[in-house]
C-alpha cells in the first residue's frame, strides 16, 4: 500500500503538482521513529480492513472497534522492534487476530434456553423476509471454529495469500488450506438455502 502526497506547487515556475508515493515500509520506519503522521497514515490505510476482520471474527461491532484500537496501540509500541519478517499488513492482522482471541477467551458462550428459541422464526420460513444473505453469512461464520473463520476472512475478504495467512495465524500454509477447505464446506452447508 502506498500513500500519495502532493508536492507543493511553485507558482513562479508554473510547475504542476507531482504526487509522491510512500510505501508501507517507509511509513513503518518513520512511525517507528515517532512520526505520528506516518502512523496516522498506517491507521487510515489498514484500519478499515482490520476492523472488517475483527468484526467478522467477533460478530460484535463494539468489540471489534476495541480490538482494532488495542491492536493499533500494541503496534505503535512494537513498531521499533518490528523485524520485517512479514509485510506490515500481515503483522497488523496478526496483532488484530491475537487481540480478538483475547476477547473471545474472556467471553464464554451462554447456553440458550429452549423457550427463548420458540420466539425465533424458523430459518427456512422465507429467506426474503430474513435479515439477508450478509447476515446469514455472518451467522454462519460465527459458528465456525476460530481458525477456520479467521482463515476464511483473511483469504476471501482481505485477499491475503496462504503464506500471509499462515504467518498471521502462526501456522503453516498446509494447515491454512485444510482449515479453508473445512470452513468452505461448513459455510456451503449452512448457506444452502441461499443457493
Amino acid at each position: 500500500m502506498n500513500r500519495v502526497t502532493e508536492t507543493p506547487r511553485d507558482d513562479r515556475a508554473g510547475d504542476l503538482v507531482v504526487p509522491t508515493v510512500t510505501s508501507d515500509d517507509s511509513l513503518r520506519r518513520a512511525a517507528a521513529l515517532g512520526d505520528t503522521d506516518a502512523f496516522a497514515e498506517i491507521l487510515e490505510r489498514h484500519g478499515p480492513a482490520m476492523f472488517r476482520y475483527a468484526r467478522r471474527l467477533l460478530n460484535d461491532h463494539g468489540d471489534a472497534e476495541e480490538v482494532v484500537q488495542d491492536a493499533f496501540v500494541a503496534a505503535w509500541k512494537a513498531l521499533p522492534d518490528f523485524r520485517g519478517d512479514s509485510t506490515l499488513r500481515t503483522w497488523l492482522f496478526t496483532i488484530t487476530g491475537r487481540k480478538a482471541v483475547d476477547v473471545l477467551r474472556k467471553k464464554r458462550p451462554t447456553p440458550i434456553e429452549d423457550d427463548l428459541l420458540a420466539d425465533v422464526p424458523a430459518a427456512n420460513a422465507d429467506p426474503a423476509e430474513g435479515a439477508g444473505l450478509l447476515q446469514a453469512l455472518d451467522a454462519a461464520l460465527a459458528q465456525l471454529p476460530y481458525l477456520q473463520r479467521a482463515a476464511w476472512l483473511l483469504r476471501e475478504v482481505e485477499q491475503l495469500s496462504y503464506a500471509e495467512i499462515a504467518t498471521a495465524l502462526n501456522t503453516t500454509p498446509t494447515v491454512v488450506r485444510g482449515q479453508l477447505a473445512r470452513g468452505r464446506v461448513a459455510l456451503q452447508d449452512r448457506l444452502e438455502e441461499w443457493r
